[in-house]
């Protein structure tokens, strides 16, 4: 079932914007569009062909390896167009007090809860932008890389699940735990309230 999903996204050709143009040469898949290049190796299980505007996508055979890589190759192919259209991007969201973050020249500044701050350096290919103080866009034409880097970053704090405090990604909702104050409640001297 799965493979077969897998193979009728392989199957359908992709468009070619006018402003992108699209090279295959020596199994390598070249992408170059008004935000920039990107490259691919492609495996030799897979064939990538340039005909009429499109991008098709094809495998040699019907081993359980090209089959996996025929859908993976065909979608890393579209995301590379649509990069170097539009670009990729990824929001975190900063939950705590006195969390924040500046920009230093390109080196992104995190303050959050630690004794110093942590610096993060720009990678080749991706940018940082701060709105406010506490949301953070990274963004780049590279899909991977803008979501490694966005992981980078969310891993300085990861949401705690008491309070939720730390980095999240925009919209992602935190599973939070009871905490343990309301467990020990009860027995806390002076907690039932007298006087």
């Amino acid at each position: 079932m799965f493979g077969k999903f897998m193979s009728r996204v392989g199957q359908q050709p992709i468009k070619i914007p006018e402003a992108v143009s699209v090279k295959i040469d020596n199994g390598q898949v070249r992408v170059e569009g008004p935000k920039g290049v990107l490259k691919q190796e492609v495996r030799p299980e897979i064939k990538v062909v340039v005909k009429d505007n499109q991008v098709f996508v094809s495998r040699n055979s019907d081993a359980k390896l090209a089959k996996s890589l025929h859908g993976l190759t065909r979608t890393l192919v579209a995301n590379m167009i649509e990069g170097v259209c539009q670009g990729w991007e990824k929001r975190l969201e900063m939950h705590g007090t006195g969390y924040r973050a500046h920009l230093e020249k390109e080196t992104l500044v995190l303050m959050v809860g630690f004794s110093h701050p942590v610096e993060i350096k720009p990678v080749e290919g991706v940018n940082f932008q701060v709105e406010g103080n506490d949301k953070i866009i990274i963004s780049g034409i590279d899909k991977a890389l803008v979501g490694q880097v966005a992981a980078k970053i969310k891993k300085v704090r990861p949401p705690e699940p008491y309070k939720g405090k730390g980095i999240r990604y925009e919209g992602e909702q935190i599973r939070r735990k009871p905490g343990k104050a309301a467990k020990v409640g009860a027995e806390v001297p002076g907690a039932g309230g007298e006087g």
